[in-house]
């Protein structure tokens, strides 16, 4: 492998940005959901959605167009000086203020859309074909690792443990150290500083490009046209890339938005039982990083996300009709195994079918489209019905619902996505 140190390095600087953006992303639906106040961040979560329908797509034609090693340093750098700036007033105040919560679920928010589409282009970019498999299930293994460490840290901070014992996986831990629970602006900190950390990492990072690409003139709306252009000339990539999407938006209204208060209206849990779940999730997701190539492979791609697409519906259906706290786990560590399966098999199918050229806006365009899903689901599940007494496990059957319908679709055009390859 040609680029492996820079790789090597690039996993590096994800992982410990990844660990604290983690905490910081548990930490803030929890907040939220303490503080009685799910309307509203409901509401920031479908306004916040609503504008990724116009950044998104440009974040994409950025990705094609400009040098990626450069547009990871300068995303780096911005982020992490606002969140510095936000937690620093956060000391200054003496506590931050719900807006500014929110605002820092923003930034991460918009970080996101722009960071995993140059970080999937500059993967393809730097790496031999033959090695997408493998180094896609790498990026997999690395980030979720970061999100067990990071469910691990968000179970300690947000409860504290004055007893000296923390809970790791549904399990209590004698540690024999008193840790007292940490203020948001005091998470917000942390994560701040590994955003410069991820920065100097990366500024040490020297590569030779694989995928050739040639620099586009054309103005934004004119290079986006060209990735639009590129999926209806091949109707079957468009759609795998869509339909494929949908245990993804299953898992980011669940982990985002559906969780926190399913574990505290319906399960009756406490801070440190919702951040062990992610944990769960995480650990299924690095086992998925693992295994998922080797399990399914004497199956076709699209058979394996059908599979996975189904077997998300029925865990849905399962946390709906449950209210037992171990089941839940269980269910989480499931939906770590599906989502991070089908991303792993799904980026690999598109690596070998789209070119490097116009990735970058291939891939907003499938991310627009769960954008759309994830605002419906979004304003839907914001309404007060569903955040009274257990009424959270209603919405949990209308995602499961939906998977089973995009289960159907899959199994529909089945033959046409195995023709492509």
């Amino acid at each position: 492998m040609k680029n492996f140190s820079a790789i090597v390095l690039l996993f590096i600087a994800n992982s410990i940005s990844g660990i604290a953006q983690g905490i910081s992303m548990i930490a803030i639906p929890w907040y939220f959901t303490a503080e009685g106040a799910l309307e509203q961040y409901g509401v920031i979560y479908v306004i916040t959605s609503l504008i990724s329908l116009i950044w998104v797509p440009y974040s994409g034609t950025f990705v094609d167009r400009f040098n990626r090693k450069k547009i990871y340093m300068v995303v780096t750098l911005v982020c992490g000086s606002l969140l510095l700036l936000i937690a620093l007033m956060g000391y200054y105040w003496g506590a931050l203020p719900w807006y500014m919560v929110a605002l820092v679920f923003m930034i991460t928010f918009f970080n996101y859309n722009i960071h995993y589409p140059n970080l999937y282009a500059f993967i393809q970019e730097i790496t031999e074909k033959e090695y997408y498999g493998k180094v896609t299930s790498y990026i997999e293994i690395q980030g979720q690792l970061s999100s067990v460490f990071a469910g691990a840290c968000a179970a300690m901070l947000l409860v504290g443990s004055e007893t000296g014992a923390l809970n790791l996986f549904g399990w209590n831990i004698y540690l024999g150290i008193k840790i007292m629970p940490w203020s948001i602006h005091e998470i917000f900190l942390l994560d701040a500083g590994t955003y410069f950390v991820g920065f100097a990492i990366i500024l040490l990072l020297k590569y030779q490009p694989i995928a050739l690409r040639t620099i586009e003139t054309g103005n934004l709306v004119a290079q986006l046209k060209i990735g639009f252009n590129y999926l209806q000339k091949n109707k079957e990539i468009l759609l795998f890339g869509i339909a494929s999407y949908s245990i993804f938006v299953a898992v980011l209204v669940t982990t985002f938005f559906l969780a926190a208060p399913y574990v505290k209206n319906h399960l009756l849990a406490t801070g440190d039982v919702f951040a062990a779940s992610e944990m769960y999730f995480a650990l299924g997701a690095v086992f998925a990083g693992v295994t998922i190539r080797w399990i399914f492979k004497n199956l076709t791609t699209p058979m394996a996300v059908i599979i996975m697409t189904l077997a998300t519906f029925a865990l849905f259906l399962v946390l709906g009709l449950s209210q037992n706290m171990w089941l839940f786990y269980a269910m989480m560590l499931v939906l770590g195994i599906a989502n991070a399966g089908t991303r792993i098999l799904r980026v690999t199918y598109l690596f070998s079918h789209i070119p490097n050229q116009v990735y970058g806006r291939a891939g907003s365009i499938f991310f627009l489209s769960h954008l759309i899903l994830r605002v419906f689901f979004l304003s839907l599940f914001s309404l007060s019905f569903f955040h009274q007494g257990s009424n959270i496990v209603y919405a949990f059957g209308i995602m499961s619902l939906f998977l089973l319908l995009t289960a159907f679709v899959l199994i529909y055009y089945y033959r046409s996505f195995v023709s492509k390859t």
